[in-house]
């Protein structure tokens, strides 16, 4: 009998299927597979090292925990951390500045999974691929709180003006914009048109 995946794309709609107009939510704490760099991804050897990473760790996780437990899942979509020492760079001059970007690219680890089974993933990923840049790859709870967030649709390109209509929605609800800004690729820009990239947008606010 074929085993059952879960997708935590379908069982958390509010997460990764939200809204396009902005609205506020709390978002629960959560594991990532993480891995730093900076300047923009295209064509940047430190972004292609980390999606290697990312995706390698993630692949043994699944495979790792799926073969003594019986439990399958779909490997969540990408997410990314931006911020720059202005951050200004990301609305009002968003292509421009792009070198200035740095980011922390990373990928959930489902709720279900023990950290005794990623230390194990781990482990296995190293004896198998032997990575030299392992050290880069590190395992984390991030804790977002209180955001403000969208759903984008369409280029990377034309994220702007929704990002800034966003911080200005989160301004007007009595909001302060704090922390890093936050993006999830729920698209492939490999298979997927720009014009229909779907890219969930969040930033982290506090009361005034």
């Amino acid at each position: 009998m074929p085993v059952k995946k879960s997708d935590l794309k379908k069982q958390f709609p509010n997460l990764y299927n939200p809204a396009r107009d902005p609205h506020i939510i709390d978002i629960p704490d959560m594991w990532f597979f993480m891995v730093d760099g900076a300047g923009y991804p295209g064509d940047n050897p430190l972004y292609q090292e980390a999606m290697q990473l990312l995706y390698g760790a993630s692949f043994t996780l699944k495979m790792s925990v799926m073969k003594p437990t019986g439990k399958d899942y779909v490997i969540p979509p990408l997410e990314g951390l931006w911020w720059a020492d202005d951050m200004g760079v990301f609305t009002e001059s968003f292509m421009e500045r792009k070198d200035e970007w740095k980011w922390t690219s990373m990928i959930r680890i489902p709720d279900f999974v023990n950290e005794e089974q990623i230390k194990k993933a781990l482990q296995i990923f190293k004896e198998k691929k032997n990575p030299s840049n392992i050290d880069k790859l590190r395992y984390e709870k991030y804790s977002e709180g209180t955001v403000v967030q969208v759903l984008h649709i369409g280029p990377f390109s034309e994220e702007g003006p929704v990002i800034e209509n966003m911080h200005k929605y989160a301004e007007e609800n009595g909001f302060l914009l704090h922390n890093k800004h936050h993006e999830i690729y729920l698209s492939d820009p490999r298979r997927t048109k720009p014009e229909k990239l779907r890219t969930v947008i969040r930033q982290p606010i506090k009361k005034k």
